[in-house]
C-alpha cells in the first residue's frame, strides 16, 4: 500500500471537510505534481473519490431543507450528459505527450477559474454579513422561491459538466459563481446545499465515463479513499468549531501557484506572483473587513424613533413624567393617610 498517497488523500479529504472547497481542484494537482502520477489516471482518480465525498455534505443540507429541487433538475439535466461526454472525450484524443499537455492546459485553466470562485464566494459572504461558505453549520431556511431561469440553468450545469468530466475541476467553482449572478437573491446556505447535490449525478456520470472508457486504476483510487473519507469527515467537525478564513486564502494562492506551473508560467514568476497574491491579497481582504465593519456599525447605530418616545427639551415636563408624579404623589398621600390613622 501507498502511505504516501493514503496521507494525501486525508490531507486533502480534510480540507474539503474544512473550507467546503471542492476536492477536484486539490486532488489532482497533488497528483500530478507530488506523486507523478499521468494526468488522465488522476482525473480519473480524483473523479471516483469526489463521488464519495460529496454525499455527506449533501445529507446534511437535505435534512436541513436547505436545497432548491427545481434548481438541482434543471442543472442536471444538462450537467450530468455533458460530464459523460466530457469524459470520453478526454480518452478519443490521441495519448501521449500531446495529450498530457493539453489536459494540464484545461486543468490550469480550470484552477484559476476555481480560484476566482473561492476568492468570489469569501467576499459574497463577507458583504453579506453572513459566515463564509463552508464554516459551521448552515442555518435552514425556507424555499427560495424564486423564478428558475431553464435555458440558462441547463446551459450552466452543461458548461460545468463538461469541465469536470475534462479536468474534474469545476463542480463547485463554476455552479457557485454563476448561481450568483443568476440568482442573487439565493440564500448562502440553499447556494452550498444546491450545488452539493447537483454535483453527485454530475461526478456520478463523468466518473461512470471514466471507469469505462477512461484511465482509471483502482489501486490509487482506493488508497485515496481509505485517507480521504474519514479526512472529510474530521474536517468537517473542526470546521463547525473553527474558522477556516486563513486556511482558505492559502488555498487561493496555492490554488494560483498551481494553475499557472500547470500553464507553463516559469518557477521564478510563480514564486513572485504567489508571493505578490498572498500580501496584496491579505491587504485586500483587511481593507473589505474594516469597510464591512464600520458599514454594520453604522447601520446598527441608525435608529428610528418612536413617536410615544419623543425627546423632550430639558425642563419640560413630559406626559409620563407627570403621570410619574401624579401617582408618587397619590402613594404618598396613602401613606400620610396610613400614618394618621395608626397615630389616632
Amino acid at each position: 500500500m501507498n502511505y504516501g498517497l493514503m496521507i494525501g488523500g486525508l490531507i486533502v479529504g480534510f480540507l474539503v471537510g474544512l473550507t467546503g472547497m471542492g476536492g477536484g481542484a486539490l486532488m489532482t494537482p497533488m497528483l500530478v505534481f507530488f506523486f507523478r502520477v499521468d494526468p488522465l489516471v488522476a482525473i480519473s482518480s480524483d473523479i471516483v473519490v469526489s463521488l464519495f465525498m460529496k454525499p455527506a455534505g449533501a445529507i446534511v443540507h437535505i435534512r436541513r431543507k436547505t436545497v432548491d429541487w427545481q434548481l438541482v433538475k434543471w442543472l442536471c439535466v444538462g450537467s450530468i450528459p455533458a460530464a459523460f461526454a466530457g469524459a470520453v472525450f478526454t480518452q478519443s484524443l490521441p495519448q501521449g505527450a500531446e495529450l498530457d499537455h493539453l489536459l494540464k492546459v484545461f486543468l490550469g485553466i480550470a484552477l484559476l477559474i476555481a480560484t476566482a470562485g473561492l476568492v468570489l464566494r469569501a467576499v459574497h459572504g463577507m458583504l453579506q454579513r453572513a459566515t463564509p461558505l463552508g464554516e459551521g453549520p448552515a442555518v435552514p431556511t425556507a424555499p427560495s422561491g424564486i423564478a428558475i431561469k431553464p435555458g440558462r440553468t441547463v446551459a450552466l450545469g452543461a458548461v460545468a459538466g463538461l469541465m469536470v468530466g475534462i479536468t474534474s475541476v469545476g463542480a463547485g467553482s463554476i455552479i457557485i459563481i454563476a448561481l450568483l449572478l443568476l440568482y442573487p437573491t439565493l440564500k448562502a446556505s440553499q447556494l452550498v446545499g444546491t450545488d452539493l447535490v447537483q454535483a453527485i449525478p454530475l461526478v456520478g456520470a463523468a466518473a461512470l465515463g471514466h471507469i469505462a472508457f477512461g484511465d482509471f486504476h483502482f489501486d490509487v483510487t482506493g488508497t485515496l479513499l481509505i485517507g480521504a473519507i474519514p479526512g472529510a469527515w474530521l474536517g468537517a467537525q473542526v470546521s463547525s468549531r473553527a474558522p477556516g478564513g486563513i486556511i482558505r486564502r492559502a488555498l487561493a494562492v496555492l490554488l494560483l501557484a498551481s494553475s499557472l506551473k500547470l500553464l507553463g508560467v516559469p518557477s521564478l514568476w510563480v514564486l513572485w506572483l504567489a508571493i505578490g497574491a498572498l500580501v496584496l491579497g491579505n491587504a485586500a481582504w483587511i481593507l473589505l473587513r474594516r469597510t464591512v465593519k464600520v458599514r454594520a456599525a453604522a447601520d446598527s447605530s441608525v435608529t428610528i424613533p418612536d413617536d410615544s418616545a419623543q425627546a423632550s427639551p430639558v425642563g419640560a415636563v413630559t406626559p409620563d413624567a407627570t403621570a410619574a408624579g401624579d401617582n408618587g404623589q397619590e402613594a404618598g398621600a396613602g401613606s400620610d393617610d396610613a400614618s394618621r390613622s395608626g397615630s389616632k
